[in-house]
């Protein structure tokens, strides 16, 4: 990885680099601590001849302004295109308000009360077989008092 030096650094921040170069800078940076240490050493270093704002509230509104403007645009690394922003139906948040429409529309309709009967008609007979059928372990306990029953009887008819 190529590094930059301070004083490459210092003729950016002064802006006596051409459009190529301070792009190359500019991406090396995005990947580099080493060089951003020399950027903000740049920085501190020209501070005095960079422009003053007058009202930073003012400048953060004008530059929320103009981004919103601008479109969003996502370079595809792969195929080397810009990839358009999405339309609204495309984006997760019309999905997930799309979602919670019909959710709402089901449950003032009472789709979803009807579903629960439904649900519960069907459990009803399950339950009902299972109360008639005995446990294995109440079969195992009935199964035993009656063989200690048999013997018991046994021991009666011998005395």
């Amino acid at each position: 990885m190529k590094h930059y030096t301070y004083d490459e650094w210092l003729q950016y921040v002064k802006d006596e680099i051409s459009e190529k170069d301070k792009q190359e800078l500019e991406d090396h940076l995005y990947t580099c601590d080493q060089c951003l240490t020399h950027y903000l050493l740049a920085i501190e270093a020209n501070e005095t001849s960079l422009p003053i704002l007058s009202d930073i509230s003012e400048f953060t509104d004008s530059v929320m302004a103009e981004i919103s403007k601008q479109k969003i645009v996502v370079p595809d690394t792969k195929t080397k295109t810009e990839i358009k922003k999405k339309p609204f139906y495309q984006q997760a948040v019309f999905h997930y308000l799309l979602a919670a429409a019909a959710t709402i529309l089901l449950t003032f309709t009472g789709a979803f009360q009807s579903l629960a009967t439904y649900a519960n008609s069907l459990e009803s007979p399950q339950q009902q077989v299972q109360e008639k059928k005995p446990s294995v372990t109440e079969g195992v306990i009935n199964k035993t008092f009656a063989w200690m029953d048999s013997l018991e009887k046994k021991e009666a008819n011998k005395k």
